[in-house]
């Protein structure tokens, strides 16, 4: 049977943009759909500390790569990267500064996406005082939920930094199995089936 193998080669997490905030690493990991098996690569990793620079005092550079092949015979549950960011506190504890994912291009070639990153907020004011003082603030148990709907319609967020992500995406056999991922308006693209674009006269 053919398949359709998503080749992201060289992704490269850079540009983080977390303003009053130094010293950031970064955890990935993908969430895919139960047709898709990564062939290639590692799922999930951590990068290097990164900190300000003077040059560029409020952006901080990862340029850390990022290699993973995927396989699938069904376009459903399309791979996305979900990013987690780490930094020290006031007490030196390492604390999430932010959550967030981003569906791997379905078009080939390079890509860039910036990703609103998000963390997750106490309910109440004693337990914001008691994360504050005790250096604990809430995070997700496993940050994967943040790629899924399930269950986030409850959680309390707050918007804090970006992480902007550049892609490098082959792909392979897509229109054996009737997909086309090169659209002419490279704008919009979208993953539709060949027949759709198909007219009868």
């Amino acid at each position: 049977t053919p398949s359709v193998p998503v080749i992201p080669r060289h992704h490269c997490l850079s540009l983080p943009q977390f303003p009053g905030f130094d010293d950031l690493y970064c955890k990935f990991c993908f969430v895919y759909g139960q047709d898709w098996v990564p062939t290639a690569g590692l799922e999930e990793g951590i990068s290097q500390i990164t900190s300000k620079s003077d040059i560029a005092p409020t952006t901080l550079v990862w340029n850390f790569p990022i290699d993973i092949t995927f396989k699938s015979t069904n376009p459903s549950g399309w791979p996305q990267i979900v990013v987690s960011v780490y930094g020290p506190d006031f007490f030196g504890n390492d604390v999430v500064r932010g959550y967030g994912a981003v569906h791997i291009p379905f078009t080939p070639g390079r890509h860039t996406r910036t990703i609103a990153m998000f963390v997750p907020e106490s309910t109440s004011t004693l337990q914001k005082f008691t994360s504050w003082f005790t250096g604990r603030r809430p995070e997700f148990t496993d940050p994967r939920v943040v790629a899924q709907g399930e269950g986030r319609e409850v959680t309390r967020v707050r918007s804090q930094g970006f992480v902007t992500i550049s892609f490098n995406v082959v792909t392979k056999d897509m229109k054996k199995l009737g997909y086309d991922v090169s659209p002419s308006d490279m704008q919009n693209p979208s993953l539709v089936p060949v027949t759709e674009g198909i007219h009868k006269y």
